[in-house]
């Protein structure tokens, strides 16, 4: 700033360690980089000019042309078209191709040229009555082309002038604009390059939204319109509508617009009434195309926080409607759209119908999670939980209830109803509301007067009928899902005071359903009409006999469920009714007794049903041992019991196992043991086989810790035939049960329910493996992370000290536990356990033992009967049961001295000695299901020497099985009568005693 003295300068250093070299040149770049961006800018500014320049000249000169073009149409045509005749209107002329060519709807003139154009068209269609003819003249085929286009055209000129002008709604409407509107949608839905759908919002749409949105405005004159020519029928009917209109679907949307459309369709559904068009083809009847459209906008109509009651009852009366006449889309299930033949008469058609496959797709995604939620959420505001008033449900309540129960009883019978059945059970209200509204009609006794309330079904039906349709099978789904610490602890989902009210109420409908008022039709015999519309409704017959099966299957659930834990007393399931003349049809087939029994078992007490199954297999082995001579002769060393007896019975035919057997034992020195078979040597050889091979020893079975028998999943480890054994193991159970022999065999439930073909759930799997059991609840109700227990889709077995690893799912490796999945996990590993390892063992024993047991006698007892046919009761023996029922001979009788001695004898013996005196004065170990009334031949005492000398009291006690006989000496002191007695049946001589 000031001169110093030094002239010379000072060299300039650069802090950052950069030459100024360096800094220049990066200044260079920055320039050079900036210039060429201005070089760029101005490019395109040059080049946006060009363009807008261009498009200027172009739109100015087709505006000029459109000037020149219609200057020469007024001067050919007039102004007014007073120059056109119907001439005008063929291919060759100029008139459409110029009116289309410079039309716009802004300007006056043309708007009334257009509106002469059609005014002079519909006179002279009038005139001639052929359309075709004033476009194309006589050669129609040569001119399709063309007269298609410049329809076409014309149409969209109408519909602009239309949107622009903004005519009336209601002008519109009442000269039935919408079936105009819908001929032009499916036309232009046929040729995807007519301009007219293709516009981000078209005149045609915007036409449509001002047409339906005006719903409530003033002044209008539209609300008496026909309503097969509204909007509903004739747009709302046109496949996937809201695909070409996404903005009409908003609007449409709306609450004060689709609650109008919608009771519109519900007022029509009420009176019956016929509105819909004609159907465009099968795969697009017109009752399906406005079923998916309603379904795709009702989501966003229900979620509206205006949205009433009214309204979700009208949605839910429309869809139940248009539901109805759906075929079913079960696909799983190819038996539900095919007539079994024996069903046909003489020229019957049957007819199929098939949706397409795009729109069935879209009406089974609507009915989702978040429509039910939305629908039972709306319908279920406001109604109470908990008991209500004394006088029943109100007006509201009812609607409520009878809308989702139409609407779900339908969706059940038309779509795959697991698929929406956990959304049901536990995402809604729907079980405690339905509850709680059948308690309040049950206990102030209103089911008369609601049926005179429910807006589905006609009067005469049963107010139960259809709230059981729709509770049964969601509260049985339920219940394959609930623990047992939920059900019988927690008491969820309902108390078990209330289950036991639900089980009259089950009961007592049931009664009415199947005996006191069945249904005269069967279910195969009722053919509903398919005629592609909305008016089928579903006869009240197939309602029934829809709920006589759900509650059917709930009360045996239920049942299933007392006798794992008994809470109410098991005459609760026996119906009122059931008397002799009732058991005495029963037992005879094709009687209305008779399918009762098949279906609900449960409603006749257990002794009864033991009753007919005893007669039934008496009249099988009657019809099979008819000839006495024609047996089967079995040798059968004891020491090689099992081998013995799976060679030869493996060898008889299936009727030679349903005749007698005569078994000769071989003892341990090669010789034949005394005694005649007369049916008590086979009754031991029974007893002893079915101990020797359901023996856990042998590998075949194994314990539970409960020592309850199950199949073995590594038995193929032990035995390479072992699916050969478990068949012959199932025949020798039925032979047992077939003969009427007990045999002490205590089987795990899970496995029983395999011989009734059950699936079993995770509430059994505490009988097999409780401590798997308890982890996986411990998983169940788990509030942290499962993902970070490094839980996986697998399961490792362990037999007999081999590991082997197993995928749940496919890909089950790789997939993580979380709290998203963690319940199918749960059911996944209780179905491996109690049915996937023991299927292939299950199967085979299945097949021996139906080879003598048919399906539909088991059927009649569940898996804690069925044990008791195949053992018996577990209680004391009765002996004061088997003294009533005892006879006497060679001079005895029951005042006798020795009689009185040898009762008090045996009464005073442990259970094992009873055991062993039954089986060694019968055969069998266990005495008969009913009690010895029912022993054949009644048991008897026969004195077995004329005297009492020392030589007659030193004999033992002999009996003969085949009789149920004891030969009793008569000895002179209870000590000498208990000594020998037990001496003789703790022998184990075989029949060397008889």
């Amino acid at each position: 700033m000031f001169f110093s003295g030094d002239p010379s300068t000072r060299k300039r250093v650069d802090l950052g360690g950069r030459s100024s070299k360096e800094r220049d040149r990066q200044k260079l770049l920055e320039q050079t980089r900036l210039e060429r961006n201005r070089r760029l800018r101005l490019r395109q500014q040059n080049s946006a000019a060009i363009k807008i320049q261009k498009c200027f000249r172009g739109r100015r000169a087709v505006k000029a042309e459109h000037s020149r073009v219609r200057e020469e149409f007024h001067e050919t045509y007039g102004s007014h078209c007073q120059k056109v005749d119907r001439n005008a209107f063929g291919p060759d002329s100029d008139f459409l191709r110029q009116l289309l060519y410079f039309f716009n709807a802004e300007y006056v003139g043309d708007f009334l040229a257009l509106a002469q154009t059609c005014r002079l068209i519909q006179q002279f269609v009038q005139d001639d009555g052929d359309t075709v003819r004033l476009f194309s003249g006589r050669d129609y085929p040569s001119k399709f082309a063309l007269v298609n286009y410049r329809v076409k055209k014309l149409a969209y000129a109408c519909i602009h002038a239309v949107h622009l002008e903004q005519v009336g709604s209601c002008y519109l409407l009442q000269r039935n604009a919408f079936t105009l509107f819908r001929e032009i949608i499916l036309t232009g839905k046929e040729n995807a390059n007519i301009c007219l759908l293709n516009q981000k919002v078209s005149s045609l749409e915007r036409v449509l939204a001002v047409g339906i949105s005006h719903i409530g405005q003033k002044p209008c004159i539209c609300t008496n319109v026909d309503p097969r020519l509204s909007f509903s029928s004739q747009i709302l009917t046109v496949p996937f509508l809201w695909h070409l209109f996404p903005y009409l679907k908003e609007v449409f949307a709306t609450q004060g617009v689709s609650q109008h459309y919608i009771h519109q369709m519900a007022t029509c559904v009420q009176s019956h009434t016929h509105v819909l068009p004609g159907d465009l083809s099968t795969e697009f009847p017109s009752y399906a195309c406005l079923l998916g459209n309603i379904f795709e906008t009702a989501g966003i109509a229900l979620s509206q926080p205006a949205c009433s009651l009214d309204m979700a009852i009208d949605l839910a009366a429309v869809t139940t409607y248009l539901l109805e006449a759906l075929p079913s889309m079960k696909t799983s299930n190819k038996e539900s759209s095919i007539l079994a033949e024996d069903d046909l008469n003489e020229g019957d058609e049957v007819m199929e119908e098939a949706l397409n496959g795009e729109l069935e797709q879209q009406i089974c995604n609507a009915i989702d999670s978040c429509f039910l939620l939305q629908l039972t959420n709306v319908l279920f505001r406001g109604i109470s939980l908990v008991n209500g008033s004394q006088l029943g449900p109100d007006d509201k309540e009812v609607a409520a209830v009878g809308a989702v129960c139409g609407f779900l009883h339908v969706t059940f019978s038309k779509l795959q109803p697991e698929r929406i059945m956990t959304v049901l059970a536990y995402r809604t209200e729907l079980v405690p509301v339905l509850w709680n509204f059948m308690k309040q009609c049950h206990e102030n006794k209103k089911w008369s007067s609601l049926s005179e309330r429910l807006a589905y079904l006609s009067g005469d039906a049963p107010g139960w009928l259809l709230p059981l349709a729709v509770f049964c099978p969601v509260y049985k789904h339920m219940l394959t899902i609930v623990d047992n610490e939920e059900f019988y602890e927690q008491e969820k989902p309902l108390l078990l005071k209330d289950i036991k009210c639900l089980i009259i109420i089950l009961r007592q409908a049931l009664w009415q359903l199947l005996w006191v008022n069945p249904t005269t039709t069967s279910t195969n015999s009722v053919k509903p009409v398919t005629n592609g519309s909305a008016s089928r409704r579903q006869p009240l017959e197939l309602i029934q006999h829809s709920v006589s099966i759900v509650a059917s299957d709930l009360l045996s659930q239920l049942q299933d469920w007392n006798n794992r834990q008994q809470f109410t007393s098991p005459t609760d399931f026996h119906a009122d009714g059931v008397n002799d003349f009732f058991i005495s049809q029963a037992a005879t087939e094709n009687t209305r007794a008779n399918d009762i029994l098949n279906q609900a078992p449960f409603l006749i007490p257990f002794t009864s049903r033991v009753k007919i199954f005893t007669s039934q297999l008496a009249a099988v082995r009657s019809t099979h041992g008819s000839h006495a001579d024609a047996y089967n002769r079995f040798r059968i060393r004891r020491d090689r019991i099992l081998e013995d007896a799976y060679n030869q019975m493996s060898a008889l035919s299936e009727d030679d196992l349903r005749g007698p057997i005569r078994v000769t034992f071989i003892n341990e020195f090669g010789v034949e043991e005394a005694g005649i078979d007369g049916g008590g040597i086979f009754k031991d050889f029974m007893e002893n086989i079915t101990r020797a091979a359901f023996d856990v020893q042998y590998g075949l079975f194994k314990e539970t810790a409960d020592h309850l028998l199950y199949p073995n999943p590594g038995s193929g480890m032990i035995h390479e035939q072992h699916l050969q054994f478990f068949h012959f193991l199932g025949t020798l159970l039925a032979k047992a049960m077939f003969e009427g022999i007990l045999v002490d065999i205590p089987f795990a439930t899970f496995f029983l329910s395999k011989l009734k073909q059950k699936y079993n759930y995770l509430n059994d799997l505490p009988s097999l493996d409780p401590e798997l059991y308890r982890h996986l609840i411990f998983l169940k109700h788990y509030e942290g992370q499962i993902s970070e227990l490094e839980l996986y889709f697998v399961i490792v077995n362990n037999e007999y000290g081999e590991q082997t690893e197993e995928e749940l799912l496919n890909g089950g490796r790789n997939l993580r536990v979380t709290n998203e999945n963690v319940i199918t996990y749960i059911h996944l590993v209780a179905n491996h356990r109690l049915n996937f390892q023991i299927r292939q063992q299950s199967s085979h024993f299945l097949r021996g033992f139906q080879q003598l047991i048919r399906k539909d006698w088991i059927d009649m007892f569940n898996e804690h009967e069925l044990q008791l046919l195949i053992s018996g009761s577990l209680d004391s023996l009765d002996v004061d049961d088997l003294r009533w029922n005892t006879n006497y001979a060679g001079g005895y009788h029951p005042e006798h001295y020795v009689i009185e001695m040898f009762w008090e004898v045996l009464k005073g013996f442990s259970l094992e000695n009873q055991k062993k005196f039954l089986k060694f004065v019968t055969g069998c170990s266990r005495g008969p299901l009913l009690g010895f009334k029912y022993l054949e031949p009644q048991f008897c005492i026969q004195r077995a020497a004329g005297s009492a000398s020392e030589e007659a009291l030193d004999r033992l006690p002999t009996s003969a099985t085949c009789m149920n006989l004891l030969k009793l000496p008569p000895y002179r002191s209870k000590d000498q009568l208990e000594t020998k007695l037990l001496y003789s049946i703790n022998a184990d001589a075989g029949f060397d005693l008889s």
